[in-house]
């Protein structure tokens, strides 16, 4: 959108404020509209369709924390939430302009401001605004790619658009196979640090003793093993981004070694009395629920806050709608060509099949069914038997089991699997986990 075509309301208690961004814009948009009572918005707003809000943060208050600020804000998106809104404050503080992010502003500007700041601000946000239907912003990779055009993961993208630039710690929630590294490497490649390093650690797979000679390095002749000094991995992600997958699954006492590390901005190698500064990014995921988290029995509220200054909500792939046949077709084009096989195509049982499963192993489970599939296949039409999901993601009902003699359940679990795969003994024998031979043997057995 044009400035010339834009409505603007500005909205702040101080009059000198309101007059001063009013001559610096009236010339050039459409309609400027000044307000000194925040509690007009809800009328001006119902009246006429505005395109920008300005808006102060703080209103005729002896305590200059912002909340007014963020209170008006969260009205104005909820009367609106597509109106884009600028806030300014006299009272500049990295943790206020991250929450106003969060809450949905598209800037934050401190008074008093440069007039060339103020309006190529403006310029910058109307300019993304389009009449017709405009195409989402999507994350830039270095090495990879995020498919997605669901409203849920454009969702995610404008969360990294917007803090992907700054330098505040993320927490990436989100089940397992839904692409928690992806969303990582994806802020991390659109920052300020894309240019250096971007180190993952799996913590969760670390055991106590291996926790921080990993993070934090050690000397040599520190332990046993240490027969040469090794750079823990903060001071390999040195001025880049540090990821930190599976945070959720360490122990309250690594919790607190990772808390210090965090506060106090600087780490102590094993064997040395050395303190070593440190300067990363960092990001976090985890697939366990915030309700989990949230159980200080089980992880520190305090190393929470400390994560979690902006939270990403990685949605499963079953909330993800038309995106399943967009990754299976991304998915069959890349191992056809890893294969050697002609370019497939799907066939309507098979995208029914895709339509109506409910992926409980995400975007990780498609991939390995569909490079299964391009293996497998007999045909360049793949159809929905070419399509077999892992039993490892079926979910076991709960049985009571009335005969427990050995062969009885045996030759019940060999018969069920037969009858699921309609015959196919090479199927039931793979599902089993045994050879065909062994499972005719088996068969022969219970005179299957």
């Amino acid at each position: 959108m044009l400035l010339k075509n834009a409505s603007i309301l500005i909205i702040d208690d101080d009059a000198d404020v309101l007059t001063a961004i009013r001559l610096l814009l009236k010339s050039k948009a459409k309609d400027v509209t000044t307000e000194k009572n925040p509690n007009n918005i809800q009328s001006l707003l119902s009246q006429k369709k505005f395109d920008l809000v300005i808006l102060d943060m703080n209103f005729n208050g002896l305590i200059h924390t912002g909340n007014e600020g963020i209170f008006w804000l969260k009205k104005i998106k909820e009367i609106n939430h597509e109106v884009d809104v600028i806030l300014i404050t006299a009272y500049g503080d990295i943790d206020l302009a991250i929450r106003a992010l969060k809450e949905g502003a598209s800037d934050f500007l401190i008074k008093p401001w440069k007039n060339e700041k103020l309006f190529q601000s403006v310029q910058d946000i109307l300019s993304k605004k389009s009449v017709g239907k405009t195409k989402a912003w999507k994350p830039v990779l270095n090495d990879g790619k995020i498919l997605g055009e669901s409203d849920a993961m454009k969702h995610v993208f404008l969360k990294i658009q917007k803090v992907a630039p700054t330098d505040a710690n993320v927490l990436i929630l989100g089940e397992n196979g839904t692409g928690k590294d992806l969303i990582a490497k994806a802020i991390h490649d659109n920052s300020l640090r894309k240019d250096q390093p971007f180190v993952k650690v799996d913590v969760g797979a670390l055991t106590s003793s291996l926790f921080e000679s990993e993070l934090f390095g050690h000397k040599k002749g520190a332990f046993t093993d240490a027969r040469e000094d090794r750079q823990g991995r903060f001071e390999i992600a040195q001025g880049g981004t540090l990821f930190l997958d599976e945070i959720g699954n360490i122990s309250l006492q690594q919790q607190v070694r990772l808390l210090t590390v965090l506060q106090n901005r600087f780490i102590t190698p094993i064997g040395s009395n050395l303190q070593v500064p440190i300067d990363i990014r960092l990001i976090c995921a985890t697939n366990v629920g915030m309700e989990m988290l949230a159980d200080e029995t089980k992880f520190r509220k305090d190393l929470i806050y400390r994560i979690n200054t902006v939270e990403i909500n990685v949605p499963p792939l079953r909330d993800r709608d038309n995106d399943i046949l967009l990754l299976a077709k991304f998915y069959l084009e890349q191992y056809s060509e890893k294969y050697f096989k002609t370019e497939f195509k799907l066939d309507e049982s098979l995208v029914k099949k895709l339509k109506n499963y409910h992926f409980p192993g995400n975007v990780r489970e498609l991939q390995s069914a569909l490079e299964r599939a391009v293996i497998m296949a007999d045909s360049y039409m793949l159809i929905d038997n070419d399509l077999v999901f892992s039993a490892l993601e079926q979910p076991i009902a709960p049985q009571i089991i009335e005969d427990v003699n050995l062969d009885e359940v045996e030759k019940t679990t060999i018969q069920k699997v037969i009858n699921k795969n309609n015959g196919n003994i090479s199927k039931s024998a793979k599902d089993l986990g045994i050879t065909r031979t062994a499972l005719y043997r088996r068969m022969n057995k219970h005179g299957l």
